[in-house]
């Protein structure tokens, strides 16, 4: 089975999947009706797909703003995972976030979730602070990280 992994901009008929990958990946997941408007309807959204020649295997949503972008949710299917796969897909987001205007990229992530901040920080984010209580199902915080690509 070959393992090659593309990445490309997520079209329509990728939100079922997405959001099987999402639902597995989540405590609390985004509805399909919520992917569904992304894709139809925020001009703002772009999101970058991740696949094999078998199928999606990831994703990573981000909101283009003037020259920044938000990372709203990043997921690799969990039968992916630890296969190197989270790295390739932030890069080809931030690869997308620059190539439409961006200068600075911005996320969350979970004060518990140490292997996504090392991954992030080996991509060059930087701690920006904390949202204290800002996962609703646990009341965990988040940590804030940031990059910026002129520096």
């Amino acid at each position: 089975m070959n393992r090659s992994i593309r990445y490309r901009k997520m079209t329509i008929d990728d939100v079922e999947r997405v959001y099987e990958i999402e639902r597995l990946s989540f405590t609390l997941p985004w509805t399909k009706e919520a992917f569904y408007y992304e894709m139809n309807d925020n001009e703002h959204a772009h999101y970058v797909i991740a696949e094999t020649d078998e199928e999606i295997v990831g994703y990573c949503g981000m909101w283009l703003v003037l020259d920044e972008a938000h990372v709203t949710n990043i997921a690799i299917h969990p039968d992916y995972r630890g296969k190197k796969m989270g790295g390739g897909l932030m890069q080809a987001a931030i690869d997308a976030a620059k190539e439409n205007g961006a200068v600075l990229m911005t996320l969350e992530a979970r004060v518990s979730n140490t292997v996504a901040q090392n991954l992030y920080r080996k991509l060059g984010f930087k701690n920006g602070g904390i949202r204290k209580r800002y996962y609703t199902d646990n009341y965990e915080d988040a940590i804030v990280m940031w990059v910026n690509f002129d520096e």
